[in-house]
Parts: C-alpha cells; sequence; structure tokens
C-alpha cells in the first residue's frame, strides 16, 4: 500500500493506509456525523468529502494527509480490499491539510525509517492525532462498539437467537433493567425525531449488508444504533460501558428502521 519511499529526513510520506471522510462513510471515532468529524480534524463539511491518507514521513513521523480528490482514495481502498496492490501517490495539488499523529490505530509502519512517532512540534502546531485508548469508555469507544457490531451483525443476531424467548414483543429488550431500559427509550424515541427533523448530515448511514439488506447505522447523544430493516436492532449507551442491548422486533421498531433507512445517507 506504499506510495513512496522516501529518503531518510526529507519530507515524502510513505504511505500506509487511507480512509474516507464523507457523509455516508467516516471514521466514526471522529464523531455522531459527518460534520462533527470534519469539526474534529478542522475541515470545513464540504458535501463532496476528503480522502484521509496515513503515513510516516522519512524521519518516521506520523502525518494524517487530508486530499480533496475522494475518487482517488476510494479506488485505493477497493483495490486493497481485492488483495490488489495500488500506489496511492496524491498530487500535492490535491492536498488539504497535513495533520501530526493519526486518529486511528495503523497496524503497519514503513520500512526502513525509525519507529511510527509523533513530530517534533513547531509554534502553532495543532495537537498531534491520537487514537482513543480501550481502557476507558466514552463516545468514541461507544461508536466504535457500534461499528464492531455492525460488522459482525450475524455473530451478535445468533446470541440473541441462542437465548431464551423472551416473551412478548417490545420495542426494548425486556430483560434489560430499568436503567438499560430508560436509555434505549430515550434513544429511540430522539430517532423518531430523526425522521420529523432531519438531523446533521451522517447521523443516520444505510450501507450494504449480506444478499438484498442493509445495515443502518445512527447516533446521538450519549447513544448508537445498529439495526437492520426487516430485522432488529442493538444499542450501546455511554451510561453502560461495553453493553451490548437488543431491541426487539415490537410494534413501532419496523416502521421506525424503515423510516430511518428512507432518510439515511447512502454511499455513492
Amino acid at each position: 500500500m506504499a506510495a513512496t519511499e522516501p529518503a531518510a529526513g526529507d519530507d515524502s510520506l510513505y504511505v500506509l493506509t487511507a480512509c474516507l471522510l464523507t457523509p455516508a462513510r467516516f471514521p466514526s471515532v471522529l464523531g455522531d456525523d459527518y460534520p462533527a468529524a470534519c469539526a474534529a480534524l478542522g475541515l470545513e463539511p464540504y458535501e463532496e468529502g476528503y480522502g484521509l491518507v496515513f503515513g510516516q514521513d522519512g524521519l518516521g513521523a506520523r502525518w494524517t494527509v487530508v486530499i480533496d480528490d475522494v475518487s482517488l482514495v476510494a479506488v485505493a481502498i477497493a483495490s486493497w480490499d481485492c488483495g490488489m496492490a495500488y500506489d496511492l501517490s496524491p498530487d500535492e495539488t490535491s492536498v488539504v491539510a497535513g495533520l501530526p499523529g493519526w486518529p486511528l490505530p495503523v497496524a503497519t509502519r514503513a520500512p526502513g525509517v525509525p519507529e511510527p512517532h509523533d513530530p517534533e512540534p513547531e509554534e502553532g502546531d495543532p495537537a498531534p492525532l491520537v487514537p482513543p485508548t480501550g481502557d476507558v469508555w466514552g463516545p468514541a469507544q461507544r461508536r466504535l462498539g457500534a461499528d464492531e457490531v455492525a460488522l459482525h451483525w450475524d455473530e451478535w443476531r445468533r446470541r440473541l437467537d441462542s437465548r431464551p424467548a423472551p416473551g412478548p414483543e417490545a420495542d426494548a429488550a425486556p430483560d434489560a433493567g430499568p436503567d438499560p431500559y430508560t436509555g434505549v427509550g430515550r434513544a429511540l424515541a430522539e430517532l423518531r425525531g430523526y425522521l420529523e427533523e432531519p438531523p446533521p448530515v451522517g447521523r443516520v448511514r444505510s450501507g450494504f449488508a449480506d444478499g438484498d439488506a442493509r445495515t443502518l447505522r445512527a447516533d446521538g447523544p450519549g447513544w448508537s444504533l445498529v439495526g437492520r430493516p426487516g430485522d432488529m436492532a442493538f444499542v450501546l449507551l455511554d451510561e453502560l460501558p461495553r453493553e451490548v442491548l437488543p431491541v426487539t422486533l415490537g410494534p413501532q421498531l419496523p416502521a421506525l428502521l424503515e423510516g430511518l433507512d428512507a432518510i439515511a445517507v447512502r454511499p455513492s
């Protein structure tokens, strides 16, 4: 995935990986919606979006390079996902910003340069970007947890199917207890509000899943939801660290998920 192999000490970037920052697809660790994710990086929330390129310079320092050539990054990611090599070499004219550090963990490192580290700060430089830690629980960890549930939906669904029958249908897990039920109910109420007054762009996103299914990701203050129209949903809450709460099919949930899917931002 490397674009260049810079000589030690020069300003070239050894590209390690990349991701998209668009209304339909952005690192949820950065915020509940697209404008919030852009604000976390000091960017304007342009409709076309950005590509985020993660790499090291010739001294090994971590850099996040923001470019406006979204198509270039999208092609690179698609190629890498298929196991194909792709030389991601952004043109200098497409560079919007160079930010110290990485907002996401990057497993690889550039060969022939020092270990990844934050660059030496200069006067006026922003603080280096750092990935969230796993030893605390907060909005970033909650959103990342919801991403994992979406990625492994079938596994979470099987876990629920293997549990004893919960009894009458409801719009929240009947065995969640009064405090979790309050949190889930609050999330569902705010989601219903999204249908009446559209939230910030990217607050509700719909992506491809197995077959004809789609996976919904929605976020709000203190909660995240993962659902599939025609099926069920899971909710994660800030006040319940690492708990994944099932929302079973009741009389209101199907219409809510269908309505959210209708207003969701979708990848182009």
